[in-house]
Protein backbone atom coordinates (compact mmCIF):
# COMPACT_ATOMS: atom_id res chain seq x y z
CA UNK A 1 0.00 0.00 0.00
CA UNK A 2 1.56 3.38 -1.24
CA UNK A 3 1.97 5.75 1.77
CA UNK A 4 2.66 9.52 1.59
CA UNK A 5 4.01 12.38 4.38
CA UNK A 6 1.19 15.06 5.02
CA UNK A 7 2.22 17.61 6.83
CA UNK A 8 -1.20 19.64 8.41
CA UNK A 9 0.33 23.45 9.10
CA UNK A 10 -2.26 24.28 11.90
CA UNK A 11 -1.03 21.78 14.05
CA UNK A 12 2.36 22.66 14.31
CA UNK A 13 3.71 24.00 17.03
CA UNK A 14 7.42 24.35 15.69
CA UNK A 15 8.97 22.37 18.35
CA UNK A 16 11.51 21.54 15.79
CA UNK A 17 11.64 17.84 17.49
CA UNK A 18 10.71 15.78 13.66
CA UNK A 19 14.49 17.94 12.96
CA UNK A 20 16.27 16.38 16.10
CA UNK A 21 14.64 13.24 15.32
CA UNK A 22 15.58 12.68 12.26
CA UNK A 23 19.15 14.02 12.48
CA UNK A 24 19.51 11.20 14.93
CA UNK A 25 18.20 8.75 12.98
CA UNK A 26 20.44 9.52 9.82
CA UNK A 27 23.77 10.90 11.36
CA UNK A 28 23.50 10.17 15.81
CA UNK A 29 23.50 13.48 16.26
CA UNK A 30 21.42 15.81 17.94
CA UNK A 31 21.90 18.77 14.82
CA UNK A 32 18.91 19.65 13.15
CA UNK A 33 20.83 21.62 10.47
CA UNK A 34 21.94 18.26 9.48
CA UNK A 35 17.77 16.61 9.28
CA UNK A 36 16.17 15.90 6.13
CA UNK A 37 12.90 17.41 7.22
CA UNK A 38 13.19 21.71 8.27
CA UNK A 39 10.30 23.76 10.00
CA UNK A 40 10.37 26.81 8.41
CA UNK A 41 8.69 29.56 10.86
CA UNK A 42 6.89 32.58 9.86
CA UNK A 43 7.45 34.64 13.38
CA UNK A 44 4.79 37.35 12.69
CA UNK A 45 2.11 35.28 11.39
CA UNK A 46 2.33 32.73 13.65
CA UNK A 47 3.15 30.43 11.14
CA UNK A 48 5.20 27.06 11.05
CA UNK A 49 5.59 24.23 7.93
CA UNK A 50 7.82 21.32 8.50
CA UNK A 51 9.36 21.46 4.90
CA UNK A 52 10.23 17.91 3.41
CA UNK A 53 10.54 16.01 0.04
CA UNK A 54 7.18 15.48 -1.71
CA UNK A 55 8.34 12.61 -3.56
CA UNK A 56 7.37 14.41 -6.20
CA UNK A 57 5.68 12.31 -9.87
CA UNK A 58 7.86 13.75 -12.19
CA UNK A 59 10.57 14.77 -9.94
CA UNK A 60 12.71 17.88 -11.52
CA UNK A 61 15.75 16.68 -8.95
CA UNK A 62 15.68 13.28 -11.18
CA UNK A 63 15.57 15.52 -14.50
CA UNK A 64 18.69 17.55 -13.46
CA UNK A 65 20.90 14.94 -11.94
CA UNK A 66 23.88 14.45 -14.50
CA UNK A 67 25.28 11.19 -12.72
CA UNK A 68 21.26 9.60 -12.49
CA UNK A 69 22.04 9.08 -8.46
CA UNK A 70 18.39 9.96 -8.26
CA UNK A 71 15.93 7.43 -9.29
CA UNK A 72 12.00 6.35 -7.87
CA UNK A 73 11.80 3.65 -6.31
CA UNK A 74 8.94 2.32 -7.41
CA UNK A 75 7.93 -0.46 -4.53
CA UNK A 76 7.96 2.26 -1.88
CA UNK A 77 7.17 4.81 -4.53
CA UNK A 78 9.97 7.50 -3.09
CA UNK A 79 12.63 8.85 -5.01
CA UNK A 80 16.29 7.38 -3.77
CA UNK A 81 19.11 8.82 -3.85
CA UNK A 82 22.29 6.71 -4.49
CA UNK A 83 25.55 8.37 -2.93
CA UNK A 84 27.76 6.21 -4.61
CA UNK A 85 26.51 7.70 -7.76
CA UNK A 86 26.12 11.58 -6.52
CA UNK A 87 28.69 13.89 -7.22
CA UNK A 88 27.54 16.88 -4.87
CA UNK A 89 26.63 18.85 -7.70
CA UNK A 90 23.81 20.36 -5.79
CA UNK A 91 21.94 20.37 -9.16
CA UNK A 92 18.75 19.00 -7.37
CA UNK A 93 18.92 21.06 -4.99
CA UNK A 94 18.61 24.19 -6.96
CA UNK A 95 15.69 22.15 -9.01
CA UNK A 96 13.50 21.28 -5.77
CA UNK A 97 10.33 23.73 -5.97
CA UNK A 98 9.71 22.84 -2.34
CA UNK A 99 13.14 22.82 -0.37
CA UNK A 100 13.32 19.19 0.30
CA UNK A 101 16.72 18.27 -0.94
CA UNK A 102 18.97 19.77 1.35
CA UNK A 103 23.14 19.91 1.71
CA UNK A 104 24.94 17.96 5.07
CA UNK A 105 27.33 20.71 5.89
CA UNK A 106 29.24 18.13 7.65
CA UNK A 107 29.05 15.41 5.66
CA UNK A 108 29.63 17.81 2.60
CA UNK A 109 27.20 15.47 1.02
CA UNK A 110 23.25 15.85 -0.45
CA UNK A 111 20.49 14.70 1.75
CA UNK A 112 16.77 14.26 1.03
CA UNK A 113 14.04 12.40 3.02
CA UNK A 114 13.98 8.77 2.34
CA UNK A 115 10.57 8.43 4.66
CA UNK A 116 13.05 5.96 6.81
CA UNK A 117 12.33 2.85 4.90
CA UNK A 118 8.68 3.34 5.59
CA UNK A 119 8.34 4.44 8.93
CA UNK A 120 9.08 7.77 9.12
CA UNK A 121 11.10 8.43 12.63
CA UNK A 122 9.48 12.23 12.37
CA UNK A 123 5.78 11.17 12.14
CA UNK A 124 6.80 8.71 15.28
CA UNK A 125 8.07 11.74 17.67
CA UNK A 126 5.38 14.69 16.28
CA UNK A 127 3.46 14.98 19.43
CA UNK A 128 0.93 17.61 18.02
CA UNK A 129 0.06 15.01 15.01
CA UNK A 130 1.34 17.55 12.21
CA UNK A 131 3.08 15.05 10.51
CA UNK A 132 1.23 11.81 9.64
CA UNK A 133 2.13 9.04 6.91
CA UNK A 134 -1.04 8.10 5.79
CA UNK A 135 -2.21 5.29 3.46
CA UNK A 136 -2.52 8.01 -0.34
CA UNK A 137 -5.79 6.90 -1.02
CA UNK A 138 -7.00 8.97 2.19
CA UNK A 139 -5.31 11.91 1.81
CA UNK A 140 -8.60 13.79 0.18
CA UNK A 141 -10.39 12.10 2.86
CA UNK A 142 -8.83 13.81 5.42
CA UNK A 143 -8.73 17.02 3.72
CA UNK A 144 -12.53 16.74 2.64
CA UNK A 145 -13.50 16.06 6.92
CA UNK A 146 -10.85 18.88 7.89
CA UNK A 147 -13.38 21.64 5.80
CA UNK A 148 -16.25 19.81 7.01
CA UNK A 149 -15.28 20.27 10.48
CA UNK A 150 -14.04 24.20 10.02
CA UNK A 151 -17.53 24.63 7.67
CA UNK A 152 -19.49 22.90 10.22
CA UNK A 153 -17.73 25.70 13.04
CA UNK A 154 -18.58 28.30 10.67
CA UNK A 155 -22.16 27.41 10.50
CA UNK A 156 -22.00 27.19 14.39
CA UNK A 157 -21.30 30.40 14.78
CA UNK A 158 -23.53 32.07 12.42
CA UNK A 159 -26.58 30.38 13.86
CA UNK A 160 -25.39 31.38 17.26
CA UNK A 161 -25.39 35.58 16.23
Amino acid sequence: MEKILVVNHEKCTGCRLCEMACAVKHVGANNPARSRIHVVKWPREGFELPMLCQQCEKAPCIAVCPKNALSRDSALNRVNLNYDLCIGCKMCVIACPFGGMGVDIVARQVIKCDQCDGDPTCVRFCNPGALQFVPASSVNLIKKRTVGVKLAEVMRKAVAA
